[in-house]
C-alpha cells in the first residue's frame, strides 16, 4: 500500500479567528467536507470520520524555545526527539548538531524514513523538482541542503530535476509550475490547475512504496504576515486536495502534517507554539494500521516515522 506525505511547512492549529488565521478564513471546501464540515483549527482536533482523521501533534516536544524548521524536520524523519537530544530548537536549515542524525552513518538509530525504507527494499521518491540554479547552488557550497532534500541524498536518492519537471516524473514546489514560469522565466515548465496538479500527484504516488511532497511557501506566508497571499495559498491547496481525492486509488494512504505552527497566526513574523496537524486521508484500515489502536497516545512529531514503519509492517 503506498503511501503519500504531504509536509506543509510551518501550518500549526490555530483560532478559529479569520482576522489572524488564514485557515478560518480561507474558502475550502473540500478540506472542511473531510472534517465533517469545520476548518483546520485546533477546536477540530481530534476528529475521526468516514474518509479522514485528524489529530493534534506537539512540536514543541518538551524543549523550551520556538518549535524551528530544521529539529522539526528532522524529528519527523527519524522519530527522534531532535530538539531534546540537543537541548535547543533550530533553523531554518541543519547545524552539524542537527544534521548528524539525517546523515546515513554506522548508528542505525540515526536512520531516517528513507534510509530504513530503502534498507527494508521499499521505493521512495521526493516528488518536488528542482531547478539547476538549485544544484550549482549546492555544489559550490554556497547552499546548503534543508533536512529533507538532505536525508533524501543521504539515504542514496536522487533529486529530480528541470528535466524531471518537464517530463511530469515531479512537481513544482507550488505544485502547479505558475512559480517557475513567473519567477524563473522558465516556459516549458508544465501548468497544471490546481485540480490537475493533485490528480498528477496520486498518479506520481502509486508507482513507489513512499513519497514524499515539501511545500514550503506556506511557512514564508506566515513571516511575511500576509493574509492574501496566504489565503491565496491555502486556496489553491485545496484544489490541489479535491483532484488529489477524485483520482486516489482505494489503497492509498495520505498523510499531511507540518514542523511548527507559523501560518494560522498572521498577528506575528515569528514561529508558534501550537500543536500542529496531523491529517489521514484513506480508508479506514488504512489509518488504523498508521495510526495504532490508541489514537490519544499519538501526540507529538516522533510519533510520525515509527507510525510510518508500522504501515509497512
Amino acid at each position: 500500500m503506498p503511501l503519500l506525505f504531504i509536509f506543509l511547512d510551518g501550518i500549526g492549529l490555530g483560532a478559529d479567528d479569520p482576522e489572524t488565521n488564514p485557515l478560518a478564513r480561507a474558502k475550502m471546501p473540500t478540506l472542511r467536507t473531510l472534517l465533517g464540515d469545520q476548518p483546520l483549527t485546533a477546536s477540530s482536533a481530534p476528529y475521526h470520520g468516514e474518509r479522514a482523521t485528524l489529530l493534534a501533534l506537539d512540536a514543541s516536544l518538551g524543549v523550551d524555545g520556538l518549535p524551528q524548521s530544521a529539529t522539526g524536520q528532522a524529528t519527523l524523519l527519524t522519530g527522534i526527539n531532535i530538539p531534546a537530544e540537543i537541548g535547543y530548537h533550530y533553523g531554518p536549515k541543519p547545524n552539524p548538531d542537527v544534521a548528524r542524525y539525517l546523515l546515513n552513518g554506522k548508528d542505525k538509530r540515526n536512520d531516517t524514513i528513507f534510509s530504513w525504507l530503502r534498507a527494508d527494499h521499499k521505493t521512495a521518491a521526493l516528488l518536488n523538482a528542482y531547478p539547476d540554479g538549485y544544484f550549482k547552488g549546492i555544489n559550490s557550497g554556497k547552499r546548503l541542503y534543508s533536512a529533507i532534500p538532505l536525508a533524501v541524498t543521504q539515504a542514496g536518492l536522487p533529486l529530480f530535476t528541470a528535466a524531471d519537471l518537464y517530463a511530469e516524473r515531479a512537481l513544482s514546489a507550488d505544485f502547479t509550475g505558475e512559480g517557475w514560469r513567473r519567477m524563473l522565466k522558465d516556459e516549458n515548465v508544465p501548468l497544471f490547475t490546481p485540480e490537475e496538479a493533485g490528480a498528477k500527484l496520486s498518479e506520481l504516488a502509486i508507482h513507489v512504496d513512499f513519497s514524499f511532497f515539501e511545500y514550503w511557501a506556506s511557512d514564508y506566508a506566515g513571516h511575511k504576515q500576509d493574509m492574501d497571499g496566504a489565503v491565496k495559498q491555502l486556496e489553491v491547496f485545496d484544489g490541489i486536495l479535491s483532484g488529489l481525492l477524485d483520482a486516489m486509488s482505494a489503497d492509498l494512504l495520505v498523510l499531511i502534517t507540518s514542523d511548527h505552527g507559523n501560518m494560522e497566526n498572521i498577528s506575528t513574523r515569528r514561529h508558534t507554539e501550537v500543536d500542529v496537524p496531523c491529517l489521514l486521508i484513506g480508508s479506514e484500515e488504512m489509518r488504523t494500521k498508521f495510526l495504532g489502536e490508541n489514537l490519544i497516545a499519538f501526540t507529538n512529531l516522533t510519533y510520525i516515522t515509527p507510525a510510518i514503519k508500522r504501515f509497512y509492517s
